[in-house]
């Protein structure tokens, strides 16, 4: 394979401009088309059948996992790797299930998104080391069922936060800014507004005072 072809689908302009960018100075890839929704994602692949789909997983119309899902029906030979925040069992295993070659956070590193891209394209499969890790633990304990996945983590947290949501969680309790949540957990600080950004979403609050109150009405520290 000369130049791997790929197509993006994320329904943030920002991240597939960023993703572009990065990839745009990879002599060996080559960006032919972008996504903004599921649906639209699987018509750029049945008109262009790219070498790799690089796929998040919530998005409009189709999510990500959908998508997955019915590349493996109907192009085979289409690699898909999901670029996501979530570290969740729940979307790990949903993923694998559908058929994901690989499954990437978007924290990660320029060095391994690439190193991703390139095992996929190659036919191999690459699953970043926290996803690695639920895939072993399900694995060693028997444990495939999503559902029965997804029922332990309603109980046990109905926001269903991510492992990361946790982090930024306690740290911005401990009142931390964007900039040193960024510096604890090694990641940009751009990415530490859009984890915070996110779980105050998730929560329905507003401040640091309604963030507080929930996470010890639903004992989530």
């Amino acid at each position: 394979m000369d130049i791997i072809n790929v197509v993006l689908a994320d329904d943030h302009v920002l991240v597939r401009d960023g993703i572009r960018a990065l990839l745009e100075d990879q002599s060996g890839v080559k960006v032919i088309a972008e996504a903004s929704n599921g649906k639209e994602a699987l018509e750029i692949i049945a008109e262009n059948k790219p070498h790799v789909l690089i796929v998040d997983i919530r998005m409009p119309e189709m999510n990500g996992i959908e998508v997955v899902g019915e590349i493996n029906k109907m192009y085979s030979d289409v690699r898909t790797l999901v670029l996501s925040m979530h570290d969740s069992e729940e979307y790990v295993l949903k993923a694998i299930q559908a058929g994901a070659d690989g499954y990437l956070l978007k924290g990660a590193s320029k060095e391994e998104f690439l190193k991703a891209l390139n095992n996929v394209a190659a036919g191999g499969k690459y699953f970043t080391g926290d996803v690695s890790a639920i895939i072993m633990n399900n694995f060693v304990n028997g444990n495939t069922n999503t559902a029965v996945v997804e029922e332990k983590q309603i109980k046990k947290d109905p926001f269903k936060l991510t492992k990361r949501e946790k982090q930024i969680l306690n740290l911005v309790l401990q009142l931390k800014n964007n900039k040193d949540i960024a510096e604890e957990l090694q990641i940009s600080k751009r990415t530490a507004e859009v984890h915070r950004f996110n779980l105050m979403k998730k929560l329905e609050v507003k401040n640091l005072m309604e963030l507080s109150n929930k996470a010890k009405e639903f004992d989530l520290v």
